[in-house]
């Protein structure tokens, strides 16, 4: 889509828990109909009951990075979130440092972060929501918290939800349970994928009227 895109990660690999699914146990579940993403990246899977289907969660995975680095994705692991860069009341920028830093005493490991600029931020770091919580703190955003587990309400909450919290900024995914105080939703991730869309298709919109 001609967008230039970095993803920022601190653990050393990607995907989180989609690599395992829930209590470990390997594999993922997702509900319809969220498996035609599954289909567009040629990730097998099986249909276990109506509107419920299976993989393994390191085909998926693999899958989705596959097809973010065919896409042009670059990414940047073991790096930390630290702060936002805020300019003229728009999200401008997210501030970063080396993910070991934080591990090691203060004293000898006093490293100054830098800042990444960018035209939009997304936050789908999960249930930590890194980006909106640099915002609540500073009573930019209202936060909620995330409610008890309602599968089918968490889903579909989560995708219609799923959008510009603050100028400059998406939240995807958990974040956007945990902004506004929706049910969670537990090992099945076929809104993660369907709020990851979303997310996308906000942003390339909000990029295309930064351009005009």
């Amino acid at each position: 889509m001609g967008f230039k895109v970095l993803v920022i990660e601190q653990n050393n690999y990607l995907g989180g828990g989609y690599w395992l699914g829930g209590y470990m146990m390997n594999p993922v579940t997702v509900r319809a109909p969220a498996q035609k993403i599954w289909d567009e990246l040629g990730i097998p899977y099986k249909q276990i009951s109506e509107g419920l289907f299976l993989t393994p969660g390191p085909h998926a995975v693999s899958k989705l990075i596959a097809a973010a680095c065919d896409a042009g994705v670059k990414f940047l692991q073991l790096t930390k979130f630290d702060d936002l860069v805020l300019k003229n009341g728009r999200v401008s920028g997210i501030v970063v440092n080396w993910m070991p830093v934080s591990a090691l005493p203060r004293n000898i490991t006093c490293v100054d972060p830098i800042a990444l600029e960018s035209k939009m931020v997304i936050d789908a770091s999960g249930h930590d929501s890194v980006a909106v919580k640099r915002l609540v703190d500073r009573k930019l955003v209202e936060w909620k918290g995330m409610d008890p587990m309602w599968i089918d309400d968490g889903e579909n909450r989560v995708v219609y939800k799923t959008g510009e919290v603050y100028p400059g900024l998406v939240i995807s995914g958990m974040s956007v349970t945990e902004t506004y105080g929706l049910a969670r939703m537990g090992p099945t991730y076929g809104s993660m994928l369907l709020s990851g869309k979303k997310a996308a298709e906000v942003t390339a919109a909000k990029l295309k009227e930064l351009r005009r």
